[in-house]
């Protein structure tokens, strides 16, 4: 990358990649891309992509200084928001704004965020250990030993489903539009044609519906749950309709897919290194490090985008107001000066609690303990039991560069 500090657009030493090619997700084929960018252009402009021109930051330093200056890299939904495929015109055409806490700027992030964080407290997430426990077991103690099944499927969307049914008092036969809805809310493919747009957008009014019920229902007999929180605070009791679906958007697709992936990436993850697995199944003391690892060596998300507001500048490449700035968590989270053989899983790698899985500064994931503990009663779990997973063939992938996950992964189960 060039030193100087006059380096513009087109000042890049390499020719642009383009890494928001779903191909490169469906086919697990970006990580040399990632690391040619963090070698030899780690803030680099990108004039075309299927979601328009981008400046593509794939290193651990400007990307820390990027989320510590929002009133300069703004987060707000109406700039476009913090996924590749926001676009304000397109919001405006065909009438999609779905404001959300996360797609704020402060002061309404501030005031929002500060209403549902309680929720996800140190204390409150204590008191539903014993219930994340016994839900675990029993979806444990219902597979089978030997046979083949689906992981995605009978663990990971089972058990991050119930979760969320749960945060919201959300009908628990019903449970499964959760993941439906999630699936379709964090789809940044689907924006790409008209009729990914209107599909997309009727499966949010669905999900709309449902909640809207759930919350005149909540106004008569209050519970404590997160609707009634929202419900029950000055930031949030007055929402328009588009506001209240953008922070369900956010919930269940922040709730659903980190920690969804992140056990679907536990089950490969350690299947692809089995020195690795024998170092946990020896000492379960590792597992609240490993839990830290598989978050790193997953990243769910692969990016949040900002929109620049003021002519700036990052370590000496100048960016104008107005551009797309793409922060690649999947890049960062394998930086070579910060991770030693970051491809690599280590259970007991010293610094894996340094990734940017969950953001960071004032957007950090409001719900990164409800995962984390998640995780970790997963792991403990499959510990007690002494069971390990074998994974039969490579999993199927998302085809997106927004939400990094699994669609399914054929697993049998063994006794250690």
């Amino acid at each position: 990358m060039a030193s100087t500090a006059t380096q513009t657009r087109t000042a890049s030493p390499i020719e642009p990649i383009d890494v928001s090619r779903p191909e490169l997700y469906a086919e697990d084929r970006w990580q040399d891309l990632f690391a040619r960018l963090r070698k030899e252009a780690p803030i680099q402009y990108v004039p075309e992509s299927d979601f328009g021109a981008y400046w593509s930051v794939t290193t651990y330093k400007p990307i820390i200084h990027i989320e510590a200056l929002p009133k300069i890299f703004s987060s707000s939904w109406d700039k476009g928001g913090i996924a590749i495929s926001g676009d304000p015109a397109l919001m405006d055409e065909y009438n999609m704004r779905e404001p959300m806490f996360i797609a704020m700027d402060p002061p309404q992030h501030t005031a929002q965020r500060r209403t549902v964080a309680p929720s996800f407290g140190p204390s409150e997430v204590a008191a539903m250990k014993a219930e994340c426990v016994a839900r675990t077991g029993e979806v444990l103690d219902s597979l089978p030993i030997g046979e083949p099944f689906d992981w995605v499927q009978r663990v990971s969307i089972e058990l991050t489903t119930g979760m969320l049914a749960k945060l919201f008092g959300f009908p628990w036969e019903q449970r499964h539009h959760l993941t439906e809805w999630s699936d379709y809310g964090g789809d940044v493919e689907l924006i790409k044609t008209p009729e990914g747009v209107q599909l997309r957008l009727a499966k949010m009014q669905e999900m709309g519906m449902a909640f809207a019920a759930l919350w005149q229902e909540r106004m008569t007999n209050p519970g404590k749950d997160l609707i009634s929180v929202m419900l029950q605070s000055d930031a949030m009791r007055e929402m328009e309709p588009e506001e209240f679906i953008g922070n369900l958007i956010l919930l269940i697709v922040g709730g659903n897919d980190t920690t969804r992936n992140s056990m679907s990436a536990y089950a490969y993850g350690l299947s692809k290194y089995p020195e690795e697995r024998a170092k946990l199944e020896a000492d379960p003391s590792l597992i609240p490090n490993a839990v830290q690892e598989l978050i790193r060596w997953q990243t769910p998300l692969s990016h949040m985008r900002r929109t620049v507001t003021e002519d700036t500048e990052v370590e000496g490449v100048h960016m104008k107001a107005g551009d797309k700035v793409v922060m690649w968590y999947l890049s960062a989270n394998r930086d070579e000066s910060v991770f030693t053989d970051g491809e690599a899983i280590r259970v007991d790698r010293e610094n894996a609690r340094r990734h940017l899985s969950f953001g960071y500064g004032i957007h950090r994931c409001v719900g990164a303990r409800v995962a984390e503990l998640q995780l970790v009663t997963l792991l403990e779990e499959m510990a007690k039991r002494r069971l390990r997973v074998n994974v039969l063939a490579e999993p199927v992938r998302v085809p997106a560069c927004f939400v990094h996950g699994y669609k399914s992964l054929q697993v049998e189960l063994s006794k250690y």
